[in-house]
């Protein structure tokens, strides 16, 4: 859980390079989610394919040299881990483990957790962000608020976390 509730003034903007850092950081994750749902994906299609639940189709699908075209099913897998991935750590503590290491959260303006929808906000937005060759995230240098598009779309924003006083 969160260590401490924020107020809406307590914590400064996320500046993007941190944003960015993380990002890099957490898309190494996510790949290595999309092997492995992928993997779990397809030895589940082969086993059902080997005792004829599938249809000729997806026997076709998962026959090396097949025409493999492309399966809905699976994209609305990846699509739904990838919300589950971001939406356990935003709703658990406001962060990823990339958002950990560069000191970042995503909070509401009163510095409670996101919900699950703000989570799927979030996850549109940065994809349109991207798709705008990162004009959504170029955004927060327009915003007073210095809020990107997963911010503003979502109700939410990213803050950047103070440094912890280690004691010895």
């Amino acid at each position: 859980m969160t260590s401490e509730p924020a107020t809406s003034d307590s914590h400064p903007p996320a500046p993007l390079w941190r944003r960015l850092m993380a990002m890099l950081y957490d898309s190494l994750l996510c790949l290595a989610l999309i092997f492995v749902v992928t993997a779990a994906y397809t030895g589940l299609h082969k086993l059902l394919i080997s005792i004829g639940l599938f249809s000729d189709r997806y026997a076709t699908m998962a026959t090396p040299g097949g025409s493999v075209g492309h399966d809905p099913v699976l994209t609305l897998v990846l699509i739904a881990s990838l919300w589950l991935f971001f939406g356990f750590f935003w709703r658990r503590a406001g962060q990823t483990l990339g958002m950990q290491t560069w000191r970042i959260r995503i909070e509401n303006t009163d510095g409670s957790v996101v919900s699950w929808t703000q989570a799927l906000l979030r996850i549109i937005a940065g994809a349109l962000s991207w798709a705008t060759f990162g004009l959504g995230w170029l955004w927060q240098w327009l915003d007073s608020q210095h809020r990107s598009w997963t911010d503003r779309l979502s109700g939410s924003r990213t803050v950047q976390l103070p440094k912890k006083n280690r004691k010895q």
